[in-house]
């Protein structure tokens, strides 16, 4: 294939089995999302939002683009921007990692820090996250942009269940017995489970979250801050579909450090702390007994570690 832009360049992921991580019973097979042009799964979400208001005119020609974002979400846009030749706004709590602003910037765009309400270096909390979104919406209205605000774009929902989902089918020739990943704004989770359920209803689709912040399962959150960045904010997403979520799988911080550590050391894969929460929610889900011996899981490898 010859690529006309980056944006050519946004999808269709090699799927990966993860077999010198985990020996079985069954086995993980995962999404490389990190290889995408911006490193990560959001590089697919931004492409479909900016596709589609250009094309039902909210976004005008080099109109500017404005967003919140902890990093992954601003460096997909920065990716789609450049191509389409609009400049990037992005706005993001101090809490999230140097590595990601700077990355943005080397991008090209604006970044904007915000002071943290609640939160810790590496812990963003559901409140750093709100003064964030509300510092862009406000820029947005300032300079005449177009505020992407991600958690209410449904076309980020539509891009995983045609894109992402249906490219694990064709990649293993049928649905897996299971599909897990950590929920931020809930797209890829949701996405992607639509289109396996449709395949097999029989697919058990399980949503990460982090331990003391298990809201989608029911629970008040009495841990707000965690390491698993850009998920889990202690609120249930907007559009969530909770008819497509089977169960919820907790994952400890030092889990999620551990298993980053194994990806790397292991598989070679330096990825970051949500790819390994879902690597290691799949193993939990392999060993739960609700499964056949030799099920398949699917997950997301869901950006690169070279950004924390």
């Amino acid at each position: 294939m010859l690529a006309t832009s980056s944006i050519d360049l946004i999808g269709n992921t090699p799927l990966v089995t993860l077999g010198r991580i985990y020996g079985g019973p069954g086995r993980i097979v995962a999404k490389a999302e990190f290889l995408q042009p911006g490193g990560s799964v959001k590089d697919r979400a931004a492409r479909a939002i900016l596709l589609a208001a250009r094309a039902d005119g909210r976004l005008q020609p080099g109109m500017p683009v404005v967003e919140m974002t902890s990093g992954n979400m601003g460096a997909g846009l920065a990716v789609a921007c450049a191509a389409l030749g609009h400049p990037l706004v992005v706005t993001m709590s101090a809490g999230n990692s140097p590595a990601r602003a700077r990355m943005l910037e080397g991008l090209g765009a604006e970044v904007v820090l915000v002071a943290q309400v609640d939160g810790a270096p590496g812990q963003v909390t559901g409140a750093d996250v709100q003064a964030a979104a509300d510092v862009a919406a406000r820029i947005a209205a300032e300079r005449g942009g177009f505020y992407v605000d991600q958690f209410n774009a449904v076309e980020c929902i539509a891009a995983h269940e045609a894109g992402t989902g249906r490219e694990i089918l064709d990649q293993l020739g049928s649905a897996p017995d299971g599909w897990v990943a950590a929920v931020g704004t809930g797209c890829t989770f949701m996405g992607v489970a639509r289109a396996l359920k449709a395949a097999n209803p029989a697919t058990v689709c399980a949503a990460v979250e982090p331990q003391g912040c298990e809201v989608l399962a029911g629970a008040f959150a009495v841990k707000a801050r965690h390491v698993i960045q850009g998920t889990s904010y202690g609120a249930v997403p907007p559009h969530w579909d909770a008819t497509l979520m089977d169960l919820s799988l907790a994952v400890t911080d030092g889990e999620a450090e551990d298993w980053r550590r194994l990806l790397a050391v292991r598989e070679g894969l330096y990825v970051g702390f949500s790819a390994a929460a879902n690597v290691c929610a799949a193993v939990k889900l392999l060993q739960s007994g609700r499964l056949r011996p030799d099920a398949t899981v699917a997950t997301v490898l869901c950006d690169t570690g070279l950004k924390y």
